[in-house]
């Protein structure tokens, strides 16, 4: 008898449309790793709290499950008016952009679908809905493409048997494969590069432990889990060659927001003299921000820190406690922000331009083309 392969977390997807019965389909991050369990989300309600609670969570996976929820949204507007069909459509772009402020995602795959309203308008409302259907699944797919794109970048920058730190989670649990910060890992493995990776626990959610870490292991590359305050102590030691990081916005001046704790993994590489390198889709680079300063960092409720990972309080009842979810690593610590259209170097006030440069022809010759 042949026994069935157990299945791995990257055999599940991350996010995903269920096209029979008309839903979101996530992986409930929340239960990781202890249970994979599968939601399939059809309320407005029910998608929100999902991307506010964190159940599905890193900026790209964030923008996916935007794009097929306002998607979802838009099927049960009953109308045959464009007027009223657009108000209504506003309503629910409106309702699920205000679950996360600060990853850029959100709002940017939520104005694009909005885009394709706009661009139909002249069209009956069932094809104009068969177009955002159809712009929820392009999303979706490209996402993996440069995911993809950017592990090849990545992977330039470092050397076979390379020692990696990674903080939070921006791999395949933060997006639809591959991951950003973890696709040179994941690239890496393919040909044998045998990385050796430091995950940080990422306090206070423990995303590295709870998901890094377990992705990591189950598709076979060596990780080891450090608390958020050894990261200066295993670079001393000569143990890290590079560090590779997610981020949920990265403001025209190269200035990163990343959940909280980046910014001390970049003070102290800058210290031991260890590239720092942003892993960012262009889709999560924002001109319109000039800089950190214009970034507003998501503060989440006090429980998360002092009740959510033990059986009694961890602290006296009434203490005070700070939470912002993010912070902001200054780009003078950045020795380079990778994307799918190449990498950008300081001064990223002009890079990043550049970068938008190549991604406009790129697009330009793809429509020549089709």
């Amino acid at each position: 008898m042949i026994e069935e392969k157990k299945k791995s977390i990257l055999d599940y997807d991350t996010v995903a449309l269920d096209e029979e019965n008309h839903a979101l389909v996530i992986i409930d991050q929340t239960q990781l790793p202890y249970q994979t369990e599968i939601l399939s989300l059809t309320k407005q309600e029910d998608i929100w709290n999902a991307i506010y609670l964190l159940q599905v969570r890193g900026a790209p996976a964030i923008g996916v499950a935007a794009a097929i929820g306002i998607y979802l949204s838009a099927r049960e507007i009953k109308t045959a008016d464009f007027t009223d069909f657009y108000q209504e459509f506003q309503k629910a772009k409106d309702y699920l952009d205000s679950a996360r402020p600060t990853a850029v995602n959100l709002s940017w795959a939520l104005n694009r679908m909005e885009e394709v309203v706009l661009k139909n308008k002249e069209k009956t409302i069932p094809e104009i809905v068969e177009r955002l259907h159809q712009e929820a699944v392009e999303i979706r797919e490209e996402d993996i493409w440069v995911c993809k794109t950017i592990g090849e970048y990545g992977l330039t920058l470092v050397n076979p048997g390379d020692g990696l730190l990674t903080h939070c989670n921006a791999g395949q649990l933060a997006t639809v494969k591959y991951g950003t910060a973890t696709a040179p890992m994941y690239l890496g493995q393919e040909k044998g590069y045998h990385f050796r990776i430091f995950s940080d626990e990422t306090r206070p959610l423990l995303q590295g432990a709870r998901l890094t870490s377990f992705e990591l292991k189950e598709s076979g590359l060596d990780v080891t889990v450090i608390c958020d305050n050894m990261s200066a102590s295993v670079m001393r030691k000569g143990w890290v060659n590079a560090v590779f990081v997610g981020c949920d916005r990265v403001a025209a001046n190269g200035d990163t927001a990343n959940k909280i704790g980046t910014s001390m993994v970049a003070l102290a590489a800058k210290r031991y003299g260890i590239p720092m390198y942003i892993c960012a889709p262009t889709s999560t680079i924002d001109l319109s921000t000039i800089s950190g300063e214009d970034i507003h960092i998501e503060e989440r409720p006090a429980e998360e820190v002092v009740e959510m990972w033990y059986e009694k309080p961890m602290a006296p009842d009434g203490v005070k406690v700070f939470n912002p979810a993010f912070d902001v690593t200054d780009h003078d610590l950045i020795a380079g922000i990778v994307t799918e259209y190449g990498i950008a170097r300081a001064p990223y006030t002009e890079s990043l331009k550049e970068i938008f440069k190549k991604k406009e022809e790129a697009l330009k010759a793809e429509e020549k083309d089709t």
